[in-house]
């Protein structure tokens, strides 16, 4: 059914038809700030993705001894949330001391109380990047930092579908093809990359590779969707408030995982600090970090932006693996990395982009029309005053109204 509206600019009613796309919005609402200040802040948060998502394989790789894991993934992931939520605690403090007089305090009972009921649907990303976490560590089990990094980047074809569904977003044909040339980049690079002789789980490790890469594209790539959904659709939420929440969730998802470990191996396995190395606290810091600057993709920037600055840190990796442990950079690698370029300029090419949809529009069309009106008759009241006031006096009207 069609609504009324009023404009807040003229105060007319505007007859408006609902939207077709009513999720996007969480998506479109702040899409069209192209300020550069934006545009700088969209930069710094590619430079700083790319340094340390392109740090975590490595980080992961030099905590392997005699190519195992001496502690517990689950535990470094439980430390990597306890960080993460002491880091909005803090913030949210220093955020609290600048309020303003007279404005409700962010952390007061009810102010959080309310955003986490806004919130609670932040408790599924958490879930889910809590699984991830730990197939990150299986990954390195199977491949080698670059080919892992490498790996992660089919989840943007994911992403991208899953947008389309959840979010509504619209990509264009080219858009697709960007896409379709990023995958084709990573196939080139993966031409040769499973290592061979070797098996795991029982199964091959072609097979175990192939099954938990399918479950390492899909599983983060749901998470990271909903969790830009979430962060969007409550945009006026403070994001400490809801990292807060997001990685509250988190370190509960992960520490229910301790427990379960602790029943299944034994009472040992509850010491969370067993078998880390300096490496592994670097790993816990980079991860924290890692996710930090995810939320502040998710909620003021995008996924896709996201996960292509994620790609190129795969230059950074795959350099430093080849300098510090010797993986060779094949003419593979080199070629998949400039079709991954491509791809990316072709993705973010002005030429590109979606136009709007004229239902987006119907009400800026409706408040035009109604503007030009409005304008017209303001037009038309202004000329006629015009008139009067450079009207011309007759014979007649210089006589005097009264007898002399």
């Amino acid at each position: 059914m069609n609504g009324v509206a009023e404009c807040s600019v003229c105060h007319s009613k505007l007859v408006v038809s609902p939207d077709k796309r009513p999720v996007s919005k969480a998506y479109d609402r702040h899409r069209s700030d192209v300020s550069v200040k934006t545009r700088a802040f969209n930069v710094f948060l590619v430079v700083g993705d790319c340094v340390l998502v392109g740090l975590q394989p490595i980080l992961v790789y030099m905590s392997k001894v005699d190519g195992k894991f001496e502690f517990s993934p689950i535990s470094v992931n439980f430390l990597t949330e306890l960080a993460k939520v002491v880091f909005a605690l803090v913030m949210l403090c220093l955020e609290a001391r600048n309020q303003k007089a007279g404005e409700k305090s962010l952390l007061s009972f009810s102010t959080l109380i309310q955003a986490a009921r806004n919130n609670v649907l932040l408790a599924v990303p958490a879930l889910l990047y809590a699984i991830n976490n730990y197939l990150k560590f299986i990954m390195q089990l199977y491949f080698n930092p670059a080919t892992v990094k490498m790996l992660s980047n089919l989840k943007v074809l994911v992403i991208a579908i899953l947008l389309k569904i959840i979010m509504k977003r619209r990509f264009s044909i080219i858009q697709w093809e960007a896409l379709a040339l990023l995958l084709i980049g990573i196939s080139v690079n993966q031409l040769r990359s499973l290592p061979e002789g070797t098996a795991a789980l029982g199964l091959t490790v072609t097979t175990g590779a192939y099954l938990y890469t399918l479950i390492f594209v899909t599983v983060p790539s749901l998470a990271s969707v909903y969790n830009e959904y979430a962060l969007k659709s409550q945009f006026e939420t403070s994001i400490y408030h809801q990292n807060l929440f997001l990685y509250g969730y988190g370190a509960i998802f992960n520490f229910l995982g301790l427990l379960g470990t602790v029943i299944y191996k034994g009472p040992d396995n509850f010491d969370i600090l067993r078998g880390h190395s300096r490496a592994t606290m670097f790993l816990i810091f980079n991860n924290a970090a890692q996710g930090i600057l995810s939320s502040f993709f998710f909620k003021y920037a995008d996924t896709i932006l996201k996960k292509y600055s994620s790609t190129v840190a795969t230059i950074f990796t795959g350099i430093a693996s080849a300098i510090l442990f010797g993986h060779p950079l094949t003419m593979n690698f080199i070629l998949g990395i400039s079709i991954v370029f491509i791809s990316m300029h072709q993705f973010f090419s002005p030429l590109a982009k979606v136009r709007d949809e004229p239902q987006n529009s119907s009400v800026e069309m409706d408040y035009q029309k109604n503007y030009r009106s409005k304008d017209g008759s303001i037009i038309n009241m202004a000329a006629g005053a015009n008139d009067d006031a450079s009207h011309r006096v007759g014979p007649d009207e210089r006589e005097p109204l009264l007898p002399r």
